[in-house]
C-alpha cells in the first residue's frame, strides 16, 4: 500500500475513551470528500463504509489505482449527484488507510502497534468521525448512509446525534450482530491467527505479513457476500481453462479459481490486525443491548426521516433482520421507509450495478432535498 502520502487527514486532538476503557487522543482520522459544501452547508452526506471499504468512495483510489467501491452509485449526475451534494467519506479507526491503527506507530516504542491497538466498537468509529462535522463547520447533515457495516454506522451515528442529520439510509444490515455472523467473522480470524507469519500481530515489525491467512479469511467471507443462486448462474460446475478434471488439488472449478483470485487480490490492500480488529467491531455491534433490550430507545429522541433498503437474496443480513429494525423505529415513532430489491447478487448487491437499487437511492434523496 504505497501513496499513503496522498491521503488526507485531520488530527483529533481531544480525548476520547473508547468503549473498552481506554482513552486515545491525538490520532489520525483519513477522510475524503467529494462535490462542494454549499453555502447553507445543509448538502452534505457522510458515507460509512463496510468492512474492506476505505474513504475512497468514488473515481480512482490512489493507493490501489482501482475505481473506488461506490462508483457506480456516487459521483456527477449519479444517483448520490456529486454536482449537487458534498459527500465525506472517513476511513474507520482501526482501518489500514490512514486512519489511527494497528499500523500506527506507537510514540512509546516507535514500533507499529500492531494487537496493541485497544479493541475498538462500531459506536468508537461513529464518535470518531462526528469530529468531521466540526471540521467542515456543518451543523446538520442531510444524509447519513452506507451499507453493512456502513449500515450498522448508520443507526449508531443516529442514536448518538439524533438531531444531526436531516435523512438516514441504513443498507443490507442489522441492529445486532447474529450468532451466524460472529461465527463467520472467528473463522476468518483464526485464518489469520493461524498462519505462522502472524506472529501475535506484531508481523509489521518483523518485516512480514499472514498474507495466506488473511487470503483464505477473505475467500469464506466473500462466499457470504454472494448468493448460491448468483454463484450457480455465474460459475456452476464449470472448469478453469481444461477439459477435464486433474485429479489434484489445483483449481478444477472456476469458482475455485475466482476465490483465489479474490483471497490473492485482498491482501495487496488490506491488513491483516485491521481485518481483527474491524470484524471484533462489527461483532460487538449490539443496538438491543445498549438500549437494554428494547431497540427504539435508540430513536425515541430523534426526526430523522428513515429509509431502510434489503435485498432479496441477501442471507447474511437478510431481510428479516432489517425488518427489526423497522419495527423498532416504528415503535419510536420515526419516520420510516423501506424497500426490499430483487437482486440475484447477494449481500454485494449494494456494492453492485443493481439498477433498482441506484434509482431507489436517487428518488429518496430528490424528494427530500
Amino acid at each position: 500500500m504505497n501513496n499513503i502520502d496522498k491521503v488526507k487527514t485531520i488530527i483529533i486532538k481531544k480525548p476520547l475513551k473508547l468503549d473498552c476503557g481506554k482513552t486515545i487522543s491525538n490520532f489520525p482520522l483519513a477522510y475524503e470528500t467529494y462535490g462542494k459544501l454549499n453555502e447553507k452547508k445543509d448538502n452534505a452526506i457522510l458515507v460509512f463504509h463496510a468492512l474492506s471499504g476505505d474513504q475512497f468512495v468514488t473515481g480512482i483510489n490512489p493507493i490501489t489505482n482501482k475505481n473506488g467501491w461506490w462508483t457506480h452509485l456516487v459521483g456527477p449526475n449519479k444517483s448520490v449527484d456529486t454536482n449537487k451534494f458534498f459527500v465525506i467519506c472517513a476511513n474507520v479507526i482501526g482501518g489500514c488507510m490512514g486512519s489511527y491503527g494497528p499500523n500506527s506507530i506507537d510514540p512509546l516504542t516507535n514500533k507499529k502497534l500492531g494487537t496493541n491497538f485497544p479493541v475498538i466498537t462500531i459506536n468508537d468509529m461513529v464518535n470518531v468521525q462526528y469530529n468531521l462535522l466540526d471540521h467542515f463547520k456543518i451543523e446538520k447533515l442531510f444524509c447519513v448512509m452506507g451499507g453493512s457495516m456502513g449500515g450498522m454506522q448508520v443507526l449508531q451515528f443516529v442514536a448518538n446525534f439524533p438531531n444531526k442529520t436531516k435523512t438516514a439510509i441504513p443498507i443490507a444490515c442489522t441492529a445486532s450482530h447474529s450468532a451466524q455472523n460472529i461465527a463467520l467473522n472467528e473463522l476468518g480470524r483464526q485464518a489469520i491467527m493461524a498462519d505462522s507469519n502472524w506472529k501475535d500481530g506484531d508481523y509489521l515489525n518483523l518485516k512480514n505479513s499472514p498474507n495466506k491467512g488473511l487470503s483464505v479469511a477473505r475467500m469464506a467471507a466473500h462466499i457470504t457476500y454472494l448468493s448460491q443462486k448468483g454463484l450457480q448462474e455465474k460459475f456452476g460446475r464449470k472448469l478453469q481453462e481444461r477439459d477435464d478434471l486433474k485429479f489434484s488439488f489445483d483449481a478444477d472449478f472456476q469458482i475455485e479459481s475466482y476465490l483465489r483470485h479474490q483471497g490473492s487480490a485482498f491482501v495487496d490492500r488490506f491488513d491483516a490486525n485491521s481485518y481483527l480488529y474491524i470484524t471484533r467491531a462489527m461483532d460487538y455491534f449490539d443496538l438491543v443491548k445498549e438500549y437494554k433490550g428494547n431497540v427504539s430507545d435508540a430513536f425515541k429522541k430523534t426526526k430523522v426521516k428513515f429509509f431502510i433498503i434489503s435485498f432479496t437474496s441477501d442471507w447474511l443480513y437478510p431481510t428479516a433482520e432489517n425488518k427489526e429494525i423497522i419495527i423498532a423505529l416504528n415503535a419510536a415513532g420515526a419516520d420510516v421507509g423501506f424497500i426490499e430489491i430483487k437482486s440475484d447478487k447477494g449481500h454485494d448487491s449494494f456494492l453492485l450495478e443493481v439498477p433498482d437499487f441506484l434509482i431507489t437511492i436517487k428518488n429518496f434523496l430528490q424528494a427530500n432535498y
